[in-house]
């Protein structure tokens, strides 16, 4: 009697739990351009990111090679660097900062999918986290690996300024603040080409949304309100100190949640940390710079605030006493409002042991879960 033969599954063949969904994987580099692809895959956007550095370097080697004149200025160093470099050494505003913000919302974006993707990721799941949580872990993790870096750049920027360590007086003092250090610059339009490339994955739906989305988008959009206001303005000093207040306290609560992620019963004593520096940068230093413009707002130069002409950048009329603190006062109410959620928080810690995030989702992603449950099965 002949053996039988077992048919094949028709079954679709299971995926590695450990692969990369589809969405990270590229369709071909014009492909992604054209479909926004590039955003979400990193080889994409590291090939985006490296054609003008080499355009940059190939200039410099024809003219030492004597195949091209000397010129002046390499257009393509607009992007790689700042701009507008004053006799003194010293930089000023200029329209080519649109240029350099761009390139580094196409840099962010790079950074941003690699560490994800190729280093939390894996992380994530060694440490034994799964379904959602793993993206949610990744995102913690770049939040506290970017927060870390700005947070830390942003201190050594304000050590230099006059305002160091809040002496807000010196927002007004000597106003305006036209011209800047290198050093200044660059940090304040790379966090501005970051908070772009934010908004940009919040209106794409990058990032799973969470309950507060509405505040989330709300928060984005003060936040490149104040950015472009205070840059704009020549208010820098003011700038480079929310920033502060902002990244550091981001850091903490990052983290905090990083090891929620890992280990719920660890993360009693981060997040009492987190609920103390968060206290202190984003309510207490925060008002303090509210009050600031309240009531030290006329230390500007009286000749400063008697024409309105923003054609010749003169700003500081009475009334923009208000411009100014309109978006620092939504902030600190978007901080309250998370404020409540994190003292809601620490009750439940405190009282009945438990450490939820009410901004998170309950819902594991479909596809996380049904991998994971996959690769479960197989063991």
């Amino acid at each position: 009697m002949r053996d039988s033969v077992q048919p094949l599954s028709k079954g679709a063949p299971r995926r590695d739990p450990y692969e990369l969904p589809e969405r990270y994987k590229s369709l071909g580099l014009w492909r992604d351009i054209m479909t926004g692809r590039w955003m979400l895959v990193p080889s994409s956007a590291f090939v985006l990111m490296m054609i003008p550095v080499i355009l940059w370097a190939n200039q410099w080697m024809l003219i030492d090679l004597g195949l091209m004149g000397p010129y002046k200025v390499n257009p393509f160093a607009w992007m790689l660097f700042p701009s507008h470099r004053l006799p003194n050494g010293l930089y000023t505003k200029g329209l080519c900062d649109f240029v350099f913000i761009a390139y580094y919302i196409v840099f962010w974006s790079f950074v941003r999918q690699f560490v994800t993707l190729y280093i939390l990721r894996p992380l994530g799941r060694s440490l034994g986290i799964k379904g959602s949580k793993v993206m949610r872990f990744t995102e913690q993790g770049y939040a506290v690996f970017y927060f870390g870096i700005m947070g830390t750049a942003g201190i050594l920027v304000m050590k230099q300024l006059p305002t160091w360590w809040y002496k807000t007086e010196h927002f007004w003092l000597g106003y305006p603040h036209r011209e800047m250090t290198w050093r200044l610059k660059t940090y304040y339009l790379v966090q501005a080409a970051y908070w772009c490339q934010q908004a940009i994955i919040l209106a794409l739906k990058i990032e799973k949304p969470r309950k507060d989305f509405k505040e989330l988008v709300a928060h984005h959009i003060v936040t490149l309100w104040l950015i472009g206001w205070s840059y704009g303005l020549s208010l820098t000093y003011i700038g480079v100190s929310v920033f502060v207040t902002m990244d550091v306290s981001d850091v903490f609560l990052a983290f905090a949640k990083c090891v929620n992620y890992v280990n719920e019963a660890w993360s009693g004593p981060p997040f009492a940390v987190f609920v103390c520096v968060w206290t202190y940068l984003r309510h207490y230093l925060n008002i303090k710079i509210l009050y600031s413009v309240y009531t030290e707002f006329e230390k500007i130069p009286w000749e400063e605030r008697q024409v309105f002409d923003p054609l010749n950048d003169k700003w500081m009329v009475g009334w923009m006493k208000w411009q100014i603190f309109a978006p620092i006062f939504l902030l600190q109410c978007i901080n309250l409002f998370w404020y409540f959620l994190i003292c809601r928080i620490m009750v439940r810690i405190v009282l009945f042991d438990v450490a939820k995030d009410d901004r998170s989702d309950d819902e594991d992603s479909s596809e996380e879960v049904k991998l994971v449950g996959d690769a479960d099965k197989t063991q």
